[in-house]
């Protein structure tokens, strides 16, 4: 039996896929099963995983019609035969040792969870190094990096799990915010987290900007996830509810700038109700430290004029370094 089940969702990656796929070989500790899950895939990245498969027993190779990235990790996760599951985005790619050192994290720490700093990749850019801490924390400690974002992220992707830890949960099928949805039944899971912000997983951002994509209503569930969270942190590990709503208070600006930088931004029904909702919120938020001052300046300019603000938005084509 191998001690990693590392799964990858596959669809529509041929530009990636190889990279992908090499830098897991690659790794230094090589006790794993490599599992690609091709979600119904319509160019070439099917033959790519069959081409791998081919040539090394690890690697499983599943093809599915498409259901979307949760259902493709779900899929991979009951089919993994390891105690302990990694999960990698196929066109991102990773670090020689990164499992390496989630393993033996996890191991040395007699933790439940291993999690490693993430490198975010843009074209053009050199890679932003963040200061490395090793330690092990409560779940609590773990969650409250976790929201202030600075050293780790909620990503499912930086992380070693007890394959345990998913005995009751599952990646929400429906959802665009799967990550965030799962963290916390995580870390409740949880009696310890190894932390080691060394940078080891190498996150690929395609188009650097909020118009990668213009709004849909798929867009509100950012901030359902975050509102539910709110609540399961409240009765869980109260002393964070103010750290939690800030994330709340950030899906709501991410999702108004999709609206704002949209054709049809004046007659998108749910503007308003975000508007009213962050304006109701602004104590809370020009005195919160965890948010850019790019971000609450943007958050002024809203309070004087829609139109403003909008103009802040497609001039900086960023989230404000949120």
């Amino acid at each position: 039996m191998p001690k990693i089940s590392i799964i990858v969702p596959v669809y529509n990656v041929e530009s990636y896929l190889r990279k992908c796929i090499d830098s897991i070989l690659a790794q230094s500790f090589q006790d794993y099963e490599l599992i690609l899950v091709d979600d119904g895939s319509t160019d070439r990245s099917p033959g790519i995983c069959d081409e791998y498969g081919a040539t090394d027993k690890r690697i499983k190779v599943i093809h599915k019609k498409n259901g979307g990235l949760s259902d493709a990790r779900n899929v991979g996760i009951r089919l993994a035969t390891a105690p302990f599951l990694g999960f990698v985005d196929s066109d991102d790619y990773i670090a020689e040792d990164m499992y390496k050192q989630l393993y033996f994290d996890i191991i040395d720490g007699h933790a439940d969870l291993a999690i490693c700093g993430i490198y975010d990749v843009y074209a053009g850019r050199s890679p932003r190094k963040l200061p490395v801490i090793k330690g092990v924390f409560s779940p609590e400690q773990a969650l409250k990096m976790i929201l202030d974002a600075k050293l780790i992220s909620v990503h499912a992707v930086n992380k070693l799990y007890k394959k345990e830890l998913f005995s009751k949960v599952r990646y929400p099928v429906d959802s665009i915010t799967e990550d965030a949805a799962v963290i916390i039944p995580i870390l409740q899971a949880c009696d310890k987290v190894a932390v080691n912000t060394r940078q080891q997983y190498y996150y690929i951002h395609h188009q650097g900007t909020i118009s990668s994509r213009s709004f849909s209503n798929h867009d509100l569930d950012t901030i359902k996830v975050w509102r539910n969270n709110e609540v399961l942190v409240r009765d869980l590990f109260p002393a964070l509810v103010s750290a939690c709503h800030t994330r709340v208070c950030w899906a709501y600006f991410l999702v108004l700038d999709k609206i704002m930088i949209s054709k049809n931004w004046r007659n998108i029904e749910f503007k308003k109700d975000i508007i009213l909702f962050l304006k109701k919120n602004s104590g809370f938020i020009f005195k919160n430290a965890r948010l850019t001052k790019g971000r609450k300046l943007a958050f002024l300019a809203l309070l004087v004029n829609e139109h403003l603000y909008r103009r802040i938005i497609l001039r900086t084509k960023t989230n404000l370094g949120d």
